[in-house]
């Protein structure tokens, strides 16, 4: 799959296990609440696909619900993270299929059996990001990360969508934060050649066009086929390519 952002980039969102060709953004389907709204107390259908059931405080029949599933599990599997590694993996099914509720559903079911299942919260941070609910989505994937600080695609995915916020509110997120993230999974793995693409990115926002270059070419040189030859060209208006490889078509 692949995250447009303001400046026409597109970054890619690896998902496990699957090659993601989906690059449709699905409008979000929670509104804001109108004032009259925003005490209504939501069902548990409308819990079951927000993110980590909404986070808010269970009512006695989703307890009972929820101790019935985990019961079931119990009896049906080895073990809760054999379970939850289960419904993590119906979750990637089903958001590949486009059913992005019922992909939330599954990853907050693997969240319920799995506390510490990083699918789980990746998983929902896709769903989120699909929804263009990038706050949570940032949420998600930056408790993803908590759980497992060396798992190098997903902090990269964070900060594909810090990138994102930033875009839309330079005074959400700082650059040097992005960049001390990407930074680290640079260091985690040298090879990861997204991770070179999205420094260009920051550097770009910070103005230092040679680095941009710079880490434009690391990327390059690890896996040409995601070079985005529109952020090259936006590139390449601020700054002649240093190496002479890409030629800008502005003129």
């Amino acid at each position: 799959m692949r995250i447009q952002v303001g400046v026409g980039i597109w970054f890619a969102l690896v998902l496990p296990g699957i090659v993601r060709a989906q690059a449709q953004l699905v409008s979000n389907s929670q509104p804001a609440a109108e004032p009259s709204q925003e005490k209504r107390v939501l069902s548990l259908s409308e819990r079951k696909i927000l993110p980590l059931f909404g986070e808010l405080r269970k009512s006695s029949d989703q307890i009972k619900e929820e101790i019935s599933f985990l019961n079931d599990c119990d009896a049906n599997f080895g073990s809760r993270k054999e379970a939850s590694q289960f419904f993590a993996a119906r979750g990637w099914e089903y958001l590949q299929e486009g059913q992005l509720d019922t992909a939330s559903y599954r990853f907050n079911l693997a969240y319920l059996l799995n506390e510490k299942n990083v699918d789980a919260y990746w998983g929902l941070g896709v769903v989120c990001f699909q929804r263009e609910d990038f706050n949570s989505a940032f949420r998600m994937l930056k408790k993803g990360v908590e759980i497992d600080p060396q798992n190098v695609p997903l902090m990269v995915d964070l900060s594909s969508i810090s990138i994102k916020l930033y875009e839309e509110s330079a005074d959400s997120l700082k650059l040097e934060d992005i960049q001390r993230l990407l930074e680290q999974a640079a260091v985690l793995d040298p090879g990861y050649a997204q991770t070179f693409f999205n420094l260009s990115v920051a550097e770009y926002y910070r103005g230092n066009y040679n680095q941009a270059w710079e880490n434009l070419h690391k990327g390059r040189a690890l896996n040409f086929s995601l070079v985005n030859l529109q952020f090259v060209e936006q590139l390449s208006e601020k700054s002649p390519d240093p190496r002479g490889f890409f030629k800008s078509t502005a003129n």
